[in-house]
């Protein structure tokens, strides 16, 4: 299965939105340490990127609820 960087952001968003974007942040992280350690790295670097967009919506950098805009 492919995700877009649309349908990526619009995860990391909802993510954010329903558990704070510092607790998402959180469990993302955990997950790619686990998955690490599983040898699941495919997996673990689809949390890193969740990791990264939710960085971006905590630090502001991006807007969840503005259409997305990749320069």
């Amino acid at each position: 299965m492919r995700m877009t960087t649309c349908d990526l952001y619009r995860l990391a968003s909802d993510l954010a939105a329903e558990h704070g974007a510092a607790k998402a942040s959180n469990y993302a992280s955990r997950a790619v340490m686990a998955l690490k350690a599983d040898g699941s790295h495919e997996r673990a670097r689809f949390w890193f990127v969740m990791l990264v967009m939710l960085g971006d919506i905590q630090a502001g950098r991006i807007d969840p609820d503005a259409p997305i805009s990749i320069h």
